[in-house]
This record gives C-alpha cells, sequence and structure tokens, in this order.
C-alpha cells in the first residue's frame, strides 16, 4: 500500500532506566558493607567480652573509682582495716558481688612523703612481675567525696596477711588462736626461700634493678597457701639503667633508709642505698624467724641479734632458737615413730638450724662486702631445705600446713 513506516518506540525511559539501576546498585552495595562491618564489630566485642571474663583480675580493674572503692570497703570501714603503715591504711575490698576479694591501700597524703611513695610504688610495680611479689591490680588517683585529693593502691589480697603476725601474735588474742598461728620448721623455711627468690629478681633480674629498703616481717605477705610475697614498695630505689654490675644508688633523700633495727648500719651514717642494704635487711628478717626474738628486743650484754647469733653458734643453738621449732617437732615424732627417734630427729632439726643461722649471720654482717650475694643465699638455703626433707621428714608438701 506504500504506507510510511513507523517510528514505533518503546515505552519508558532510557536514562531514567539506566540512573535508577545505579542507585539501586548503589544502595545495596552499601548494604552490604554495612552488614559486613556491623557482624565484625559484633564478633569483635563478643571476643573481647570473652577475654574479660576468663581475666578477672585485667581489665575490669583498671576503672575502679573512688566510689568502687568506697563500697567494697563498706566506706573504708574500721572493721575492714588490715594495717596502718608510714604512708597509709589498708583495708579489705569485695568486689563483683563478693567473688574478688582485694586490698585498698588508701595514701594519707596530709603525711609528708606519702605522695612520692605512691608515685615510687606505681613505678616499681608496673613492670615487675615474679611469684614472690605482691600483685597490684590497678590504681585508682581521684578526689573523695569532701573534694580532696585520694590515691589508693589496689593489691591481690592475702588470706594469711603479714609473716609479722605469725610470728608475733597480739596479746589480745586467745591462747588456741595463737597456736593456731605457729609457723614450723618448714613453713619457716619455705618463706624465707620465697623472700630470698624475691630480692635475687628485683636485684638481678629487672629490667631496671631496684632496692627495695624496707624489708621486714610487717612487709611480708602470705597467700592461701603460705607462700610469701614482699610488698610495700613506697621508698623503693631504682639503679641509673639496667647496669646490674652496680650495686649503689645514690640517694638525695635526708634520713634514715628502712626501719629501725633492720636498716644498714651504713644508712645510719649517710652511706648510699645499696643491694647490700637490703641483704642486711633480708639477715636480720631470717634470725628474727627462726630465734622468734625482734631485733629491737633487748639482749643480754648489749647485744644486737646478730651477735646473740652468732657468739651463740653452733653449740647453743638450741638456746636461742625459737622454743616452738623444738617442740613441735618432737610431738611429730612421737606420734609417728615412737620416743626412740627423738633424739635423731632434734639432732637433724640443729643441724638444719645450723646452717640457717649461718647465712643470716653471714646477710647481716657489719661491713657491707662481707654480706653474702643473694644468688648464693638462695642456693644455699635450696640445699639445705633438700637436705632436711631427705633425712628429716616424711612430709609430701610442707606448704599444705597453713590455716
Amino acid at each position: 500500500m506504500h504506507l510510511p513506516k513507523c517510528n514505533f518506540r518503546k515505552p519508558g525511559n532510557t536514562k531514567l532506566t539506566s540512573t535508577s539501576t545505579f542507585i539501586i546498585s548503589l544502595v545495596l552495595g552499601l548494604l552490604g558493607v554495612t552488614s559486613v562491618l556491623c557482624f565484625l564489630i559484633v564478633s569483635w566485642l563478643r571476643k573481647k567480652r570473652k577475654v574479660s571474663i576468663s581475666r578477672p583480675s585485667g581489665n575490669f580493674l583498671l576503672n575502679l573509682s573512688y566510689q568502687s572503692l568506697l563500697k567494697a570497703t563498706d566506706g573504708f570501714s574500721s572493721t575492714n582495716l588490715l594495717g596502718v603503715g608510714s604512708f597509709g591504711s589498708v583495708y579489705k575490698g569485695i568486689l563483683d558481688e563478693g567473688r574478688t576479694i582485694i586490698a585498698v591501700k588508701v595514701l594519707n597524703l596530709l603525711h609528708h612523703g606519702a605522695f612520692r611513695s605512691f608515685l615510687v610504688e606505681c613505678e616499681a610495680l608496673r613492670n615487675i612481675r615474679h611469684r614472690n611479689l605482691v600483685k597490684i591490680l590497678t590504681v585508682c588517683s581521684s578526689v573523695d567525696y569532701l573534694g580532696n585529693d585520694f590515691k589508693a593502691l589496689v593489691y591481690e589480697f592475702m588470706a594469711n596477711r603479714s609473716l609479722e603476725e605469725w610470728l608475733h601474735p597480739t596479746a589480745t588474742e586467745d591462747g588456741v588462736h595463737q597456736d593456731q598461728r605457729n609457723l614450723d620448721l618448714f613453713q619457716r623455711l619455705d618463706i624465707v626461700i620465697d623472700v630470698a627468690n624475691a630480692l635475687e629478681y628485683l636485684h638481678d633480674h629487672c629490667q631496671t634493678q631496684i632496692i627495695h629498703c624496707d624489708l621486714k616481717p610487717s612487709n611480708v605477705l602470705l597467700d592461701n597457701e603460705m607462700i610469701g610475697h614482699v610488698g610495700d614498695f613506697g621508698i623503693a630505689r631504682f639503679s641509673p639503667g639496667s647496669n646490674h654490675n652496680s650495686s649503689t644508688i645514690h640517694s638525695s633523700t635526708i634520713g634514715l633508709r628502712g626501719t629501725i633495727g633492720y636498716a644498714a648500719p651504713e644508712y645510719g651514717v649517710g652511706n648510699e642505698v645499696s643491694t647490700h642494704g637490703d641483704i642486711y635487711s633480708y639477715g636480720i628478717l631470717l634470725l628474727e624467724m627462726f630465734t622468734g626474738r625482734r631485733p629491737t628486743d633487748i639482749f643480754q650484754g648489749s647485744l644486737s641479734l646478730h651477735s646473740f647469733v652468732k657468739t651463740a653458734l653452733p653449740q647453743g643453738v638450741v638456746e636461742i632458737a625459737d622454743p616452738i621449732l623444738f617442740h613441735e617437732r618432737e610431738e611429730e615424732t612421737t606420734r609417728n615413730n615412737g620416743q626412740n627417734n627423738n633424739i635423731i630427729r632434734r639432732n637433724k632439726t640443729q643441724e638444719c638450724l645450723v646452717s640457717i643461722f649461718q647465712i643470716g649471720v653471714a646477710c647481716s654482717a657489719e661491713r657491707p662486702e662481707e654480706r653474702m650475694n643473694i644468688k648464693d643465699v638462695v642456693a644455699g638455703l635450696n640445699l639445705i631445705r633438700k637436705f632436711f626433707l631427705q633425712n628429716g621428714t616424711n612430709r609430701g608438701n610442707p606448704r599444705i600446713n597453713g590455716p
């Protein structure tokens, strides 16, 4: 029919269709990326939560506030007071609905040197890790409800408290309780080795050598297994750098470093702080542990604890040793083996004590250069323990006799 061809075009706008497709694709892509990111974030949060739960002494303690500590200690109640030191008071605290027990050392910032003590202890405990050192969990630097500065250190709780309380029970305790708090020979030997291990770590194995400067029974804490832990680094000193060949550290602090009776005699005339000073304190602590006598006690003839022990060795060891050590050994022997073995066991105990006292005397020598090296102390005490276990007892694990 010779009609013109129709110009037929499909309905719709090609340009509009292309734009819509692009927008839809973009939205779907963004939704996909967002979904993946959300999944990754949720997975990370779950993993972090699991880590926090499996390590209760870690992250959740890092943010303890003044209010948290106030609640944990029942308002720093006197019933939770564990002890009072030179720069503050220590309280028992309960967190996490009773599942976590802590020790909170609250600094008395009105006391001269307390703030410096806080800084020194934070620095000392920040990078050291050893089974025979008290573990710090966190610190709190805030203000109290009156707006005053508040500083506290939070430690792992030591269930059996301080060595001081075991060696010298207070007079207010009844007789039964005092008997329960006696330490036998094996427990004392284990604890004195624990303290020596801690000192060897501080002196020879830290990146920065640390001098404790205040080693004494009240600064040795005992956990539920009667393992000794050295604490209170409030007046510790650090060596300049990590050179362990230098055994002295210059200190500008005026006055006596440490506690009377335990501080090295050279400190009293202004000598520099040194590892030798810690060894002296350790020697006095050892002698106190096995004699039951404080270094500040009055001895016949104006003798010191060091001289009291030195002049009695070796024949007079029975007269200077804590009588409890012999009584408990003899009672145990009578129960287990009969009276016939008492003399043999008593002689073994005396032999052991002589060796222990000799180390204590060598550590507390008047002249610093004559004192034992802590490495030799650890080796010597471990040999004594090994010998006594082989020859003096059938007990499997002396640690288990703590309450």
